[in-house]
């Protein structure tokens, strides 16, 4: 072997190590619940306060999530993991769709980000209007039902 194929073989050794680090950054092993939010949420761009205020919560409940003072119910979870663009299992674990490590480059611009946590907003907006409809509609039902008889 020459030297250029040993200095190549130690660099793609030190590439795999640091790939390998990279992709555990967020692990159970190394990382908590509350650093996994706290990434999650800084990645999306948004501060403590206004997250609270997205997920209907106080900042303090937020402060306290990220210190792993406490955590959230699962109706919560499955908030914050659609608000932030990360699966329920990173949030929880570290595995699955999460945030890049620090110092990799994230692949969407703050822009694209900001689209897509209003696009997701309009989605929960939507849906909480359907639900409602859906009550208000079976609330007319009964009401006409019990009218007519």
């Amino acid at each position: 072997m020459t030297k250029d194929t040993d200095a190549l073989t130690e660099a793609d050794v030190d590439e795999a190590e640091a790939a390998d680090a990279a992709e555990g950054w967020y692990s159970e092993e190394r990382a908590t619940f509350g650093d996994r939010l706290a990434a999650a949420r800084e990645a999306a761009g948004l501060s403590q306060k206004s997250l609270a205020k997205r997920l209907g919560v106080k900042s303090k409940t937020i402060a306290g999530w990220e210190n792993d003072l406490s955590e959230p119910r699962a109706n919560r979870l499955q908030m914050l993991a659609g608000l932030l663009n990360v699966s329920l299992m990173w949030l929880l674990n570290g595995e699955g769709d999460g945030v890049a490590p620090p110092g990799e480059e994230d692949p969407l611009s703050k822009d694209a980000r900001a689209i897509l946590l209003e696009m997701r907003e309009l989605k929960g907006e939507i849906e909480t209007a359907a639900q409602r409809l859906a009550r208000l509609e079976k609330h007319l039902q009964r009401v006409l039902e019990g009218g007519m008889s």
